[in-house]
C-alpha cells in the first residue's frame, strides 16, 4: 500500500514539474524531448533486462508494441504536457483521472461489454466534478479563460489516448509480461519524442535554462521511471484494485503541490469538484 501511495504521488508531481518548467519559456515539444531523453536508459535498460530469457518479438507482437507506443506513451505524454500549458495542474489531474471511465467507453464501444447502473452513476458524478472546475478556469480573466477549453480537450485526448492502449494491451501483457511490455512501448515513445524534436525545431531550441534540465531529471526519474516501478511491485503485492484505490490520493497531492509550489488557487468549486471526482470513480471502481 505504501509503494502505491507513493507511486501515485509521484505520478500526480508531473503535473507541478511541467508547470515550473513553463516558466522559464520551454515549449512542449521542447520539454518532453528533454523529458524523454533522461527517460530513454531507464527504459531501455528495463526493456533489456525483462528480454534477456525471452524470445524475439514476433511480427506480430513488434507492431503491437510500436501501436501501444504511439499511442500509450508518446501520444498521451504530449498531448498532456501541451493541454498544461493552458489548463492548471488541479484540473489537468481531475481529467486523467477519469481514465477507467475512458477505459469502460472503449470497452463498450469496441467490445459491447455491457455498462452496470453503478458504473453510469459513478462517471455520472466524476463528469460533473471537472466539468465543475472547468467552469472556474473558464471564468478567468484575459486569454486564460478561453485557452481553458483547447487544453482541457488536449488532456482529455491524452486519457483518450492511454485508454487505448490499456484496452488493446491486455492480450499483449499476457505474452509479452507487464516489465517487458512497459519497457518496449516507453523506449518507442522515447525514440518517437527525440525525433519529433528534430523534425519540428532547429537544434538551437535545445539550449534551455539549467532550470529545465534540471527538472526534465527530476521528471524523467521520480515522476515517470520511479512510479513505474513502485506501482507495478504495489500491483503484484496487493492487486490491480487495491493499488488502484490508492491512487485516489494522486488528484488530492496534485492540488495541494499546485497550491504550495505554484501558488494556484484553491476555492469553493475545485474542493467541490475534486470532491465529486473522487466520489465518482470511487463508485465506479467499487461496481
Amino acid at each position: 500500500m505504501l509503494l502505491a501511495l507513493l507511486g501515485a504521488m509521484a505520478f500526480s508531481g508531473k503535473a507541478i514539474i511541467v508547470k515550473l518548467a513553463y516558466r522559464h519559456g520551454v515549449d512542449a515539444v521542447t520539454l518532453i524531448m528533454y523529458r524523454m531523453l533522461f527517460a530513454l536508459p531507464i527504459f531501455a535498460t528495463m526493456a533489456w533486462w525483462a528480454s534477456r530469457s525471452q524470445p524475439p518479438l514476433m511480427r506480430r507482437d513488434a507492431l503491437g508494441v510500436l501501436g501501444l507506443g504511439v499511442s500509450g506513451y508518446y501520444l498521451a505524454s504530449f498531448l498532456d504536457f501541451a493541454g498544461l500549458a493552458y489548463i492548471s495542474a488541479s484540473l489537468e489531474r481531475l481529467i486523467l483521472y477519469l481514465n477507467p471511465t475512458i477505459v469502460l467507453l472503449l470497452g463498450w464501444a469496441v467490445y459491447g461489454r455491457a455498462m452496470r447502473w453503478g458504473q453510469a452513476l459513478g462517471m455520472a458524478i466524476s463528469y460533473c466534478g471537472v466539468v465543475l472546475v472547468f467552469g472556474q478556469e473558464a471564468q478567468l480573466p484575459g486569454g486564460q479563460g478561453a485557452n481553458a477549453a483547447w487544453g482541457a480537450l488536449l488532456v482529455f485526448l491524452s486519457a483518450l489516448s492511454y485508454a487505448i492502449y490499456l484496452v488493446y494491451s491486455g492480450e499483449m501483457v499476457q505474452r509479452l509480461g507487464a516489465l517487458r511490455l512497459v519497457g518496449l512501448a516507453t523506449t518507442v515513445a522515447c525514440g518517437l519524442c527525440l525525433l519529433q524534436f528534430v523534425l519540428l525545431r532547429p537544434l538551437s531550441a535545445a539550449l534551455v535554462a539549467p532550470e529545465v534540465v534540471w527538472l526534465s531529471v527530476l521528471n524523467a526519474t521520480l515522476c515517470t521511471a520511479a512510479p513505474v516501478v513502485m506501482v507495478m511491485m504495489a500491483v503484484e503485492r496487493i492487486g490491480a484494485s487495491a493499488a488502484a484505490q490508492a491512487g485516489m490520493i494522486g488528484p488530492l497531492s496534485t492540488i495541494l503541490m499546485g497550491v504550495w509550489l505554484l501558488g494556484e488557487p484553491f476555492t469553493l468549486a475545485v474542493a467541490a469538484g475534486t470532491g465529486l471526482v473522487l466520489l465518482g470513480i470511487f463508485v465506479f471502481t467499487r461496481r
